[in-house]
C-alpha cells in the first residue's frame, strides 16, 4: 500500500463502524394509488396508508388519523421510484410522533416490491425524546395487488 493510501486511509480511524438495532417491524395497510404518469419531474404516483401498525422492544405505535401518504416519483425507466412518506402516529401508551421518510422502492413484475427507507421521527414527549435523536433505515417488501407493506426497522448505531 503506498504512503498515499496509509494516510487516507489513517483520516477515517476514529470512525467506528455503523451496527444495526431492530427497532420494530412496521407493518402497513395500504389504500388506492392515485396516478399522475406524464408530470413534468417525473411520473407521480401517491399511495393512500390507510392503518400502520410499529412492533417493537421500545416501540409500540398506530398511524393517528388520517393524513398519511406515501408520494412516489417514478424514474422514467418504471424499475424504481424515489419515496416521500409523511405520518403522525401514537404510541399505546398515548405519546405522538411525527414521521418523515425518504427512500427507494425496486418495481418487480410480479409486484412485490422492495423497499429501502430512512425514516427519522420528531415529538416532544420525553418518555420518547430518544427518537428525537436516531436515525433510522428500513428495508421491507410491498405487495402492490394485496395492498400492503411491511419492513423491518433499524436504528443505526
Amino acid at each position: 500500500m503506498s504512503i498515499e493510501a496509509l494516510i487516507a486511509v489513517n483520516r477515517f480511524e476514529g470512525i467506528e463502524e455503523a451496527d444495526l438495532e431492530l427497532l420494530a417491524h412496521v407493518e402497513v395497510k395500504l389504500g388506492p394509488s392515485h396516478a399522475l404518469l406524464k408530470a413534468p419531474y417525473g411520473g407521480r404516483l401517491n399511495v393512500d396508508v390507510l392503518d400502520a401498525r410499529i412492533e417493537g422492544p421500545r416501540l409500540h405505535a398506530s398511524l393517528l388519523g388520517t393524513a398519511a401518504a406515501d408520494w412516489v416519483t417514478i424514474a422514467p425507466d418504471g424499475k424504481t421510484g424515489a419515496l416521500d412518506v409523511r405520518a403522525t402516529l401514537k404510541t399505546d401508551d398515548g405519546a405522538v410522533v411525527y414521521t418523515e421518510y425518504r427512500g427507494r422502492v425496486r418495481f418487480s413484475p410480479d409486484g412485490l416490491n422492495q423497499v429501502f427507507t430512512s425514516p427519522r421521527f420528531e415529538t416532544g414527549d420525553a418518555r420518547y425524546a430518544w427518537l428525537n435523536g436516531i436515525q433510522c433505515i428500513g428495508k421491507g417488501i410491498s405487495n402492490q395487488h394485496e395492498r400492503w407493506l411491511r419492513y423491518r426497522l433499524y436504528a443505526v448505531t
